[in-house]
């Protein structure tokens, strides 16, 4: 039975003894041949594949074998390559016919060459096995390659050559530059995994003041409002206070007392010296000067602590006919004023939250840690601070993270100070924020945007020359950039790093194959 008769479903047929003339065998070989060259050539229907049929594309345009494999021919004998991957990696599985009848794959000394895209050279030799012989190595994705065959069987060689591609596509340099496609060559990177934590922009708290009068008045005057910019020093309100002004008249007062109490003890010193006077009548006049000492200084003490500077009361001694009630409210460092809670005319306590001041030139990143991160976050590490609602980034450095785990949210608070000199970053923002749990160099990486899906693969497009093909990759770890190669790219190899689905719609609209 020849494996024709097999192919064409006629093997069950039972035989019959007719003798036929000369001339009606050879016109019923033909017609068999006809069909034969119909069914392998332009994939008639009517035969069935075999149960185990390897992968074929009916877009391919050769002969094909009874296992749907490409049929190669030299004379009299004839090699059927499939690729068969069902249940297995990719393997060449080869079927070896003489004058269409199957010979033993032991008969056969059979080497393959697949010539990639870039040099690369992959050569597999074959080992009987059943009715075929199989490859000793994976053939690699993609199964794009110039193929050499070459055969040797009772003494005789045999050679083919023939080529198949898929994911390819030609593209020249200016067609490269006008795609805005850009070309990286893959090399070693440090990849970072990064933990993404919420957070909010706060004031700094060591550079924020509410600003309170210290003593009870009516507000005469307003000089700043919110949103104004102050100088350590400068007014920016006045207050009418009674209270200050017994303050100040105190002062004016035991500052008399204590410069009578001096010339009264300094004369008293020098009767006693002379020993006019007695010892108990000097230290009497003593005693009385230190105590009016004592008196003025904590009467100074007492307005230097509601903010009366030392060149103002110098100057309350030469005019103590000024206006005593009025209190000026100084600004205590440069900053901001973001917040106003007084107007004119209003009468205020000694503890009233006139204003509140802050520095703006750093905030403070209120960053939320949860309990499965806190191990990633230390104090001094840098960290980045993403605003998306105003595209805005910015590198800062964790100042504080707290030891104590809310009961509720189950998260700590850590503290970022974040330089602000623009005023860009306003408290209250939402932001997200980046810290780097682990640092590590691998020895190949692609970039994020480089990577397309091609069949069921994550790819990038190799180029060699003017060419891209879809080159499948095994990935690894990934950060915010870069994603890691573990096999399918070396070293040195050139690939379409951003703007790559171009070459994946160029690829699909020329209805690329998987060409077994």
């Amino acid at each position: 039975m020849t494996i024709w008769k097999r192919f064409l479903g006629l093997e069950n047929l039972p035989a019959v003894g007719i003798e036929l003339a000369p001339d009606r065998k050879s016109a019923i070989a033909a017609g068999i041949a006809v069909c034969v060259a119909i069914s392998l050539g332009c994939g008639g229907g009517g035969a069935s594949q075999p149960a185990e049929a390897e992968h074929t594309s009916t877009a391919a345009e050769y002969d094909k074998g009874p296992h749907g494999g490409r049929l190669l021919s030299d004379g009299r004998f004839q090699v059927e390559i499939t690729i068969y991957e069902r249940g297995v990696p990719p393997q060449f599985r080869i079927y070896a016919y003489d004058r269409g009848e199957p010979v033993a794959p032991s008969e056969v000394n059979l080497a393959v060459s697949l010539h990639r895209l870039g040099g690369r050279v992959d050569r597999i030799r074959f080992s009987p096995e059943q009715d075929y012989l199989v490859g000793d190595r994976v053939v690699e994705e993609p199964h794009s390659f110039d193929v050499e065959v070459e055969a040797q069987r009772a003494g005789s060689a045999h050679s083919w050559k023939y080529s198949q591609t898929e994911g390819r596509v030609q593209l020249s340099d200016d067609a490269v530059r006008t795609s805005a496609i850009e070309i990286e060559a893959a090399a070693p990177v440090t990849m970072r995994t990064i933990v993404e934590l919420p957070g909010e922009i706060t004031f700094n708290g060591d550079k924020v003041a509410h600003l309170v009068p210290r003593v009870a008045g009516v507000v005469q005057e307003i000089r700043k409002t919110q949103g104004d910019p102050v100088t350590k020093g400068e007014v920016i309100a006045v207050i009418d206070s009674r209270d200050l002004a017994e303050a100040k008249r105190q002062f004016i007062e035991t500052a008399q007392e204590m410069r009578f109490a001096r010339k009264a003890f300094e004369r008293e010193q020098g009767l006693w010296k002379k020993s006019i006077a007695s010892e108990a009548s000097y230290l009497e006049f003593e005693r009385a000067f230190e105590e009016a000492s004592l008196h003025h200084r904590s009467a100074r003490q007492q307005l230097e602590a509601l903010g009366v500077e030392s060149a103002q009361l110098d100057a309350l001694l030469g005019k103590p006919d000024g206006v005593l009630t009025r209190y000026e409210l100084r600004a205590p460092f440069d900053g901001v004023v973001v917040e106003k809670n007084v107007a004119p005319g209003q009468a205020v306590k000694e503890d009233t939250d006139l204003f509140t001041f802050a520095d703006l030139s750093t905030v403070w990143v209120k960053v939320t840690v949860y309990a499965k991160d806190l191990n990633a976050v230390q104090v001094g590490q840098e960290a980045t601070v993403t605003a998306d609602a105003l595209d805005m980034e910015a590198t800062g450095t964790i100042a504080y993270v707290g030891s104590l785990v809310g009961e509720e949210t189950r998260a700590a608070i850590a503290r970022v100070v974040l330089p602000d000199p623009d005023r860009r970053w306003r408290p209250g923002l939402y932001v997200r924020v980046r810290v780097v749990r682990e640092s590590t160099t691998v020895p190949v990486a692609v970039k994020r945007d480089g990577l397309q899906k091609f069949r069921d693969w994550d790819v990038v497009f190799v180029r060699v020359g003017d060419l891209f093909e879809a080159r499948p990759l095994e990935l690894g770890r990934k950060d915010g950039e870069w994603v890691e190669v573990l096999s399918g790219l070396q070293q040195g190899e050139q690939y379409a790093a951003a703007n790559s689905f171009i070459l994946k719609a160029d690829v699909g609209k020329a209805g690329a194959s998987h060409d077994h």
